[in-house]
């Protein structure tokens, strides 16, 4: 069984890019299975920063191929740019390398106009998109009038189609007093990037077949996180795909039997971009400075939009909620260094909710926005966790810290963060239930 799923825990920003380039090393193809280029993968290698967005992270590690699978969406324009950038830092991003699969669907500049216009339109009740056009290319895709990638290989076809979108949209954006997009204009960078990206067309879901059938080890990497799953999140306050592990195996095309690791990863404490209710959400200097914006500079701003997150601390609720969904086999820490310079640190362990105690997250948002966290309490620690390698090296407290989200999650955690370069981590199994 030789496919490993990763999968983000929370809302979101969790790390997912660093976890999968620690797993990367022995993967031989990494595959994105959903999402699109809201998505935004983080990963430090050295001197070196590299902000992914549609390629995998797994990118990063020579001997991986790596597949932008035909459960995503893809602007082209913009994963030409990153193809670009990767290969001017010395990145092989060769066709041979790089498979885009051609059940994909395509972000068209109509799709992104109509994103911005919709949310412009709800004012405050906006949904705090990425306004990058991924809902309405898979409300295209369901409504089954989408544009596949595999239609770049016949660039004049391709093109018309791209013009097609443009001008329906047109009418939508001109009802709603929005300006018009110019359909030739707007149609010839996305020509440009198909003639080049044609290359790197596949069926990948063949593709992954055979080289599971030929034993190779295959990384999913997933986009979001569990709580911004379409059918399993906060709705309406998530994304427009399936950010959970089922999505991996429809996103790709491969059957559930092969799979035995489904990683999720977490923060060390949570956080959230856009609206919707979160519980453990911290509206106090204490807030300020997980989020970066007190006392020290954490970077808590998405890579993507570059909004500032939500902060709060750890919600095992919502946590024991997505073990459930992904059957987890083991959990990543991510930013445990942040906690440093706390003196006491809580976590949720449950929700009251008009005077029930409740361990689960109640299914409407209307309940969720009426939760008040109940947290136990644990001693924090002041110690630079930075140059930690080994588990037993950790401050007692921060040890602790760890060891008590094991035994309320129940699953083994074998790898923790301790800072933002690819060799600050600490590979350990803790919390492993009896």
């Amino acid at each position: 069984m030789p496919v490993s799923i990763i999968i983000g825990a929370q809302w979101g920003d969790e790390g997912k890019g660093r976890a999968v380039d620690w797993l990367a090393a022995q993967a031989d193809v990494v595959a994105r299975f959903g999402g699109g280029d809201n998505a935004g993968h983080t990963v430090n290698v050295g001197s070196d920063l590299f902000k992914l967005h549609l390629v995998p992270s797994g990118i990063l590690r020579e001997q991986a191929a790596c597949v932008l699978g035909g459960g995503m969406v893809i602007n082209p324009v913009r994963l030409l740019e990153e193809l670009d950038q990767l290969r001017a830092m010395g990145v092989n991003v060769s066709p041979d390398r790089v498979h885009i699969s051609t059940r994909a669907h395509i972000i068209t500049p109509a799709h992104i106009a109509l994103d911005k216009a919709r949310e412009k339109a709800l004012g405050s009740r906006a949904l705090g998109t990425t306004l990058r056009g991924i809902g309405p290319a898979y409300l295209d895709k369901t409504g089954r009038q989408g544009i596949r990638a595999g239609e770049m290989a016949t660039i004049e076809d391709f093109a018309d189609a791209i013009k097609t979108s443009i001008e329906q949209a047109n009418q939508t954006l001109t009802r709603h007093h929005e300006p018009a997009l110019d359909a030739q204009t707007s149609a010839e960078a996305y020509v440009e990037a198909a003639a080049r990206l044609r290359a790197y067309l596949r069926d990948t879901t063949v593709y992954i077949n055979q080289r599971l059938k030929e034993g190779a080890r295959v990384l999913c990497e997933g986009s979001q996180g569990t709580m911004l799953d379409v059918d399993h999140g906060s709705y309406p306050y998530v994304t427009s795909s399936s950010t959970v592990s089922g999505g991996a195996l429809t996103g790709l095309g491969f059957g559930p039997t092969s799979v035995d690791r489904v990683v999720g990863v977490v923060k060390a404490f949570t956080t959230r971009v856009g609206g919707g209710p979160m519980p453990t959400e911290l509206h106090d200097a204490l807030g300020d400075r997980l989020r970066g914006t007190g006392e020290n500079f954490w970077d808590e701003f998405g890579t993507t939009t570059g909004r500032s997150r939500r902060c709060g601390w750890l919600d095992v609720v919502m946590l024991r909620y997505a073990m459930a969904i992904n059957g987890f086999t083991e959990l990543v820490i991510t930013k445990l260094d942040i906690l440093s310079g706390f003196d006491q640190l809580q976590i949720a362990v449950g929700y009251e909710v008009d005077g029930e105690i409740l361990n689960y997250p109640p299914s409407t948002n209307d309940e969720l926005a009426r939760a008040t966290a109940v947290y136990e309490t644990l001693p924090g620690w002041h110690h630079d966790l930075g140059a930690v390698r080994h588990f037993d090296d950790l401050p007692p407290s921060a040890q602790h810290y760890v060891e008590r989200i094991g035994e309320l999650c129940g699953v083994p955690i074998r790898m923790i963060s301790v800072g933002p370069e690819r060799e600050q981590l600490i590979q350990h199994q803790v919390g492993i239930p009896h």
